[in-house]
């Protein structure tokens, strides 16, 4: 606990759509927060903006993949909890990018689990890792399922996952990972397949003759609620012994019948307006992706409630809450 009473978080990542939400969450819980950006003077925050607490979230300008510039940042914020949700997060431009992808996820990663050895081994990090990881899981992954990643993404955050179970386990420190699956929002950019659905759906139920190209549309996901998963992630690193968790809705469905809720929702038929395009495909795709987040429910207290119409409607109307 920090000197002043109030515990301090640092987040890195904060101006995407999980270190938004979680920015949100602590300041509600009564901490100190501080955001990370690469140039935090120059960064609009557009996120923290829509939520209305950018002005309640202090800003650090600090480099991920600078050791000297990640130690200097830790040292005058002095955070009792920091959680490290940057890096680059596009499975999909991974392929095009997969050094800046590998350095941005696991150098970055790296970088902080080193600074927090020699400098402070009683802050608790918070890793964030990925679904993705796993590769095809046609039966349920957990905790304990090995991982075989099928992208550079994959490989990054695998790699990172790894390096905190051996810090953890190596040296003693409390650091954790989040295996989270699919989890949506408003605030998801629209590169993203769900957002991306949702945005051409609103278009064309107000008049647009355009035709929403997608990849493969039989692929399948747990798709979860973001506002709601970020308590997961806080849970995570409240717990007195640090572990890894699954976080996801335990039931999984195809991006098919996502985009049919989708435009169903607008009274639409999703067929009508939907062409595939194979050039959206990746060099390798997980076929299906099925979780089991029973850990999560059993120690953490946590489950998942928003399902798939839910979230559709909350994504069709912009509303976060």
């Amino acid at each position: 606990m920090s000197e002043q009473g109030a515990r301090r978080a640092l987040i890195f990542g904060v101006s995407g759509q999980d270190g938004a939400l979680l920015a949100r969450l602590l300041l509600a819980k009564g901490y100190q927060v501080f955001g990370a950006s690469r140039d935090a003077e120059t960064q609009p925050f557009a996120n923290l903006q829509r939520l209305g607490i950018r002005d309640q979230v202090s800003r650090v300008s600090v480099s991920l993949l600078d050791f000297r510039s990640v130690l200097q940042a830790i040292t005058r914020v002095r955070p009792d909890e920091i959680y490290n949700l940057a890096g680059q997060s596009s499975v999909g431009l991974s392929f095009d990018q997969p050094v800046e992808t590998f350095d941005s996820i696991s150098v970055a990663t790296l970088n902080l689990l080193e600074t927090i050895r020699f400098h402070n081994s009683a802050i608790r990090l918070y890793n964030a890792c990925s679904s993705e990881c796993f590769g095809n899981t046609p039966q349920p992954a957990d905790e304990d399922t090995p991982m075989r990643p099928r992208s550079p993404y994959a490989v990054a955050k695998a790699a990172a996952f790894w390096q905190v179970a051996n810090y953890r386990e190596g040296y003693g420190l409390y650091c954790a990972s989040g295996i989270l699956f699919n989890h949506e929002s408003p605030l998801r950019p629209e590169r993203f397949a769900v957002q991306k659905s949702v945005l051409a759906a609103r278009r064309i139920s107000g008049g647009s003759k355009e035709k929403l190209e997608l990849g493969n549309p039989s692929v399948i996901r747990d798709w979860g609620w973001a506002p709601e998963y970020v308590e997961a992630i806080w849970r995570i690193l409240q717990q007195p012994k640090a572990d890894d968790f699954v976080v996801a809705t335990g039931s999984s469905c195809s991006l098919q019948t996502v985009v049919a809720e989708i435009f169903g929702q607008r009274s639409l038929d999703w067929q009508d307006h939907v062409i595939h395009q194979p050039a959206l495909s990746r060099p390798t795709d997980i076929a299906e992706s099925h979780a089991n987040p029973a850990r999560a429910a059993d120690i953490l207290g946590w489950r998942a409630k928003v399902r798939l119409p839910e979230i559709v409607r909350h994504m069709l109307d912009g509303e976060i809450e």
